[in-house]
This record gives structure tokens, sequence and C-alpha cells, in this order.
């Protein structure tokens, strides 16, 4: 059954609602998944505050022009679903191009990162990335490291330092 203009208009409004509120967009061609595949996802991507939309491409490419972001020709063929990040931008990116990747069926059409378009091959290498919990232990392993190390050395002056005088009481006869 055909959508009534103000269902379209509706639809556009709230696609453009969610792509002003996404830290990022990817649009994906989901043709040849299963129902229960598309479940999973959005299941798994839901747990990760994102979404994963089938999208009609007129009215996102509508909303795409209403927010003025790039990536009208990215929708302008083939069906297209969007997934819209709410929280982390890479995680959610993480699971829909392993989810495409284990499937072997669809492929990312091209993303938007802070109002950036890039095109699925910057997608890809972006969900190869650490997310951000990931970057923080490593930035703050990173700073621990110098003063691990520090601890480490002072110890050791100290732990030579019971271990000679143990020496001398054995040598004294001492108990």
């Amino acid at each position: 059954m055909a959508k009534t203009r103000i269902q379209k208009e509706q639809s556009v409004e709230s696609l453009s609602e969610k792509l002003s509120q996404a830290h990022s967009v990817v649009f994906a061609d989901y043709k040849g998944m299963s129902m229960s595949s598309l479940s999973d996802l959005r299941k798994t991507l839901k747990q990760l505050s994102a979404q994963f939309l089938v999208t009609k491409n007129t009215l996102l490419a509508i909303a795409l022009k209403k927010n003025s972001l790039p990536g009208e020709e990215a929708v302008s063929q083939g069906p297209t679903a969007t997934l819209f990040a709410f929280d982390d931008e890479v995680l959610p990116i993480k699971a829909l191009v392993k989810t495409l990747k284990d499937s072997q069926i669809g492929f990312i059409k091209a993303g938007i990162v802070d109002s950036q378009l890039y095109d699925s091959l910057a997608i890809s290498r972006l969900a190869s990335l650490p997310g951000k919990q990931e970057l923080r232990a490593q930035v703050v392993g990173t700073i621990n490291a110098p003063i691990q190390g520090m601890v480490t050395v002072l110890s050791a002056n100290l732990r030579n330092l019971v271990f000679a005088l143990e020496q001398i009481r054995q040598q004294k006869g001492g108990e």
C-alpha cells in the first residue's frame, strides 16, 4: 500500500531528526539478508545505542538535504538500510561491517561521520579501529607505563637492600 503525502512527510521528519541526533550514519545495501539476520543485527545495534532502518532512498535524500548533509548520491541506487549511531561512532559500524562480512550478503555504500561523507573503504577502515573504551584504556596504559616502571625500579633497590641485609645476618650466624 502506497504511503500518503502526510506519511511521507512524517517519515522525512523522523529521518531528519535521527540524522541530526546521530554521531555517525552508514548507508548499506542489505539485499539478500534474511529477516532473522536483520532482526539479530537490530538487536545487537540497539544494545550499542544505534538503530538500523530500511529507508526509502528518495525520503532519505530529502532528509539529508534538509540537514545539509552529503550522501545523496550514495543512497540514489539500490535498496538502502541506514545505521544511525547515537552514542559511540565506531562500535555500531564495527558490528554492521562484521555482520555483512560474516554473512557475505550486502555491502557498505558510504557513511557520514562528523558531517563528512566517507566511501565504503574508509568506513571499513574506520570499523577496524578500536572503540572509544579501548582507546581510553590504551591511553591510560600508556600514561601509566612510565609510572609503573619507576615504581618497579625504586622497589628493586629496596628489595636488593633487604636481600643484602638478610645475607649479612646469615653470615654472622643469626637466625
